[in-house]
């Protein structure tokens, strides 16, 4: 391999939500004895997948596998309403790690559905946040993922609305608005995208360092939406080469020149600095920064009232002052020093 350059997306990596989905089940690791469950994978990374396996982690698919009064966690990408029912039936510890984007999409399928419109949804079929956000009013909402399917929609003589899944690239989006607004041009939409911020500003990073490129390397999983749409959006943008890789391993031998480097949202910072290692960029590294990300989103609050109890009694057990401990605040905690430490 013979790189000059490897110019470095930034932002790039875990976004606010996964950021608080990763602290969320390592705090449930610490506070439950094993097993600890998950409905489907906390994020859609094979390492953080693993590294919490390996801690005694079990990722369930059905939340009728979770045996009962067992502590479980919901993914980040949002789940069913019965699910959530569910898991709260069996009668465990049950923590919502949903992001709060996503949150927000559920209320508005919640309210235009109370009010009688028609929902058009922008998503993928499958994938754990279309599911979810669909059961939330299966009924009213029509899945969507091209503008030929907007076409092939039957009549609809109710309001129509349109939303989307959070993790979608722009031109998947765009294309599938025009149509769906041509075809409804009466139709509902939120006065704040449904687009996540942090999938928008890694696309738009990317699209910075793309055209400069001679290769481009993606860094994420096949399940990561948002992860796929960087790597379409490379290859859209002309550059000869594009690679998907879940590590460092799967990087070709033969790249050369100037090579751009980012990672989708669920893609931890240890597996950036070893692709970055294995390219070996004579010429060093720049960063490309387009915007800062400061966004925050707390533990759920109940976790966040678990571990402020389990706080106050080490603190009596250790004969310590508990007026003056100190406050639970992850916010200077970030999430891929925490999945290090769990190695």
């Amino acid at each position: 391999m013979s790189v000059d350059k490897v110019l470095l997306a930034a932002p790039r990596g875990f976004c606010a939500g996964v950021e608080m989905a990763i602290k969320a089940l390592a705090w449930m690791v610490r506070a439950f004895e094993p097993p600890v469950y998950c409905y489907h994978e906390i994020v859609h990374n094979q390492l953080v997948v693993q590294r919490f396996e390996a801690l005694g982690v079990i990722f369930v698919d059905d939340i009728g596998d979770v045996p009962a009064g067992s502590a479980v966690m919901l993914s980040a990408h949002g789940s069913a309403p019965e699910v959530v029912a569910q898991a709260e039936a069996t009668g465990g510890y049950v923590v919502d790690a949903v992001c709060p984007l996503v949150t927000k999409v559920h209320h508005e399928v919640k309210v235009r559905a109370s009010k009688g419109y028609q929902i058009v949804y922008v998503g993928h079929e499958g994938h754990e946040e279309a599911v979810g956000t669909m059961a939330v009013a299966p009924d009213s909402i029509h899945r969507v993922e091209s503008p030929a399917e907007v076409d092939a929609l039957p009549p609809i003589e109710q309001p129509v609305a349109l939303l989307a899944q959070t993790t979608l690239s722009h031109r998947d989006w765009e294309g599938v608005l025009d149509a769906t607004r041509e075809r409804f041009p009466d139709m509902w939409m939120p006065g704040r995208s449904d687009l996540c911020f942090a999938t928008t500003n890694r696309q738009s990073a990317l699209m910075e360092i793309s055209p400069r490129c001679d290769a481009v390397v993606v860094i994420g999983s096949a399940n990561s939406s948002n992860t796929v749409a960087l790597a379409k959006l490379a290859t859209e943008s002309g550059c000869p080469r594009v690679y998907r890789v879940n590590s460092a391993e799967e990087i070709p031998d033969d790249l050369t020149g100037t090579v751009g480097v980012t990672a989708g949202a669920s893609a931890p910072e240890e597996l950036v600095a070893a692709v970055i290692e294995r390219l070996a960029p004579s010429d060093g590294v720049t960063e490309i920064t387009i915007t800062s990300e400061d966004e925050y989103f707390p533990p759920p609050r109940n976790l966040r009232d678990l571990l402020t109890a389990i706080d106050s009694y080490a603190a009596l057990a250790l004969g310590g002052p508990v007026d003056n401990r100190p406050a639970v605040n992850d916010r200077q905690l970030h999430a891929s020093q925490v999945l290090a430490n769990l190695a």
